[in-house]
């Protein structure tokens, strides 16, 4: 089990910082603290291209990822002792 727990380890960090890059890469929405550093200036142009569709779908696909890592380091930790 050791070697599968080091596995989910490693690849729980990848995915966490992974994540934090693709939620930096999303556009604000605005209403926000961006607004009060200036974030509000620009405007949207109606609707989503689909390049925010895809990083959409890819920071929903790496937060499954997370989620199952977390879930099976738990498992792994709940019934090994």
């Amino acid at each position: 089990m050791t070697a599968v727990r080091i596995a989910l380890q490693v690849v729980l960090v990848i995915a966490s910082l992974f994540q934090v890059l693709l939620i930096l890469l999303h556009k604000g929405k605005g209403g926000g603290l961006s607004d009060m550093f200036g974030g509000g200036v620009s405007s949207s142009l109606g609707g989503s291209s689909v390049a925010e569709r895809n990083l959409d779908r890819f920071t929903i696909t790496i937060a499954l990822v997370w989620i199952t890592a977390v879930v099976g380091l738990g498992l792994i930790e709940r019934f090994t002792r």
